[in-house]
């Protein structure tokens, strides 16, 4: 049996450990289903687990309306609280990282990192503001669906969510 790396060991063995969220930019503009577009955005991140080689073990775990990517873990060893599924992802758990390689992403339009009101409109240097585009769940899906691309995932091994995340899973 061979041991975590220091840096992710947790007293939980059952724990995914320290997770550091990642941000993905595109370039590309992103066409929305209010017929704007994104000219471009940012989505942040968290990974569990491994791809494996043929990339068929991914799951992609969708957050509700006010949620977050942070799913399970911490972010560092001082953090008291864990992601918000943290009890269902990671080894032994129902969404085993030692089986799954588990992506969760944080919406665009929220406020934790993705593209969204606060950030920076490319077009004017300023915040998005009240000029954001609405969003529909199929926009959602869209950025999922580059996020997917982006991992060389051709099918997702289960898509997860509950309430909005829910929606999004079943689109």
């Amino acid at each position: 049996m061979t041991q975590a790396p220091p840096s992710t060991q947790t007293a939980d063995n059952n724990s995914v450990g320290i997770v550091v969220p990642q941000t993905l930019h595109f370039d590309q503009p992103l066409q929305l289903a209010c017929g704007r577009a994104l000219p471009e955005h940012d989505i942040i991140y968290e990974t569990y687990g491994k791809l494996n080689a043929d990339k068929s073990n991914g799951i992609l775990i969708c957050h509700a309306l006010s949620g977050h990517h942070h799913a399970a873990g911490k972010h560092s060893e001082d953090d008291r609280k864990t992601g918000w599924w943290d009890s269902c992802i990671g080894p032994g758990k129902p969404i085993d990282t030692n089986v799954f390689f588990v992506l969760s992403i944080n919406n665009i339009g929220g406020c934790n990192g993705s593209t969204g009101p606060t950030s920076i409109n490319p077009d004017t240097g300023k915040p998005w503001g009240p000029d954001f585009p609405p969003l529909r769940c199929r926009d959602w899906v869209e950025s999922q669906y580059l996020m997917m691309q982006h991992f060389g995932i051709t099918q997702w091994a289960a898509i997860i969510g509950g309430s909005l995340g829910g929606m999004q899973a079943m689109r």
